[in-house]
C-alpha cells in the first residue's frame, strides 16, 4: 500500500477516531487507547445520540392528543437502541484501553457501578493523561517511536 494514503494520527479526523474505535479495534480489550481516540469517540457517540432524539422530539411534539406515538417513533427508538448494543463493545474496550494507557487494569470500568458517584469517578480517570514511554499494557501511543529510540541509547 502507498504510504501517502495511510493517515497519520495528527492528521485523522473526528470520524477516523470513531472508525479506528469502532471498526478497527471493535473488540480490543488490550494495549492502550490515548486521550484523543477515547474523547473523540465519544463526541461522536454523544452526536448520533443527539441525532436520534432530535429526530424523536418532533415526533411526540406533534402527537399532542396523548395518544401512542406513530410508528415512526418507535422505529427510530428500535434503531437507536440497536445502535447502542452494536457499540456497548467497543465503547467498552476503548475505555479499557484508556485505563491501560494510565497503567490501570481494564477492571477500573466496574468503578462505575458505585452509587452517585461511579460515573464522575469514570470522567476523572478518562480525563488523565496516560504514561509515558511502555507501561506493562504496551508502548505510549502518543509516540510509540520514542520508546525505540530509547532502547537503543538514542537521546
Amino acid at each position: 500500500m502507498n504510504n501517502n494514503l495511510i493517515k497519520s494520527e495528527e492528521q485523522f479526523s473526528i470520524f477516523d477516531w470513531y472508525k479506528k474505535v469502532v471498526f478497527q479495534n471493535y473488540a480490543n480489550f488490550s494495549g492502550r487507547a490515548r486521550r484523543k481516540e477515547y474523547w473523540q469517540y465519544q463526541l461522536v457517540q454523544i452526536i448520533i445520540m443527539l441525532l436520534f432524539v432530535l429526530c424523536m422530539v418532533p415526533i411526540i411534539v406533534m402527537n399532542d392528543d396523548g395518544d401512542k406515538p406513530p410508528i415512526v417513533f418507535y422505529l427510530i427508538l428500535a434503531v437507536m437502541v440497536l445502535y447502542m448494543f452494536a457499540t456497548f463493545i467497543p465503547s467498552l474496550a476503548v475505555t479499557v484501553r484508556r485505563f491501560h494507557d494510565q497503567g490501570y487494569s481494564g477492571w477500573m470500568y466496574f468503578l462505575i457501578f458505585i452509587p452517585s458517584v461511579g460515573s464522575l469517578i469514570l470522567f476523572v480517570f478518562m480525563c488523565l493523561e496516560g504514561n509515558n514511554g511502555i507501561n506493562k499494557y504496551g508502548p505510549d501511543p502518543k509516540n510509540p517511536h520514542f520508546d525505540d529510540i530509547n532502547e537503543i541509547g538514542v537521546h
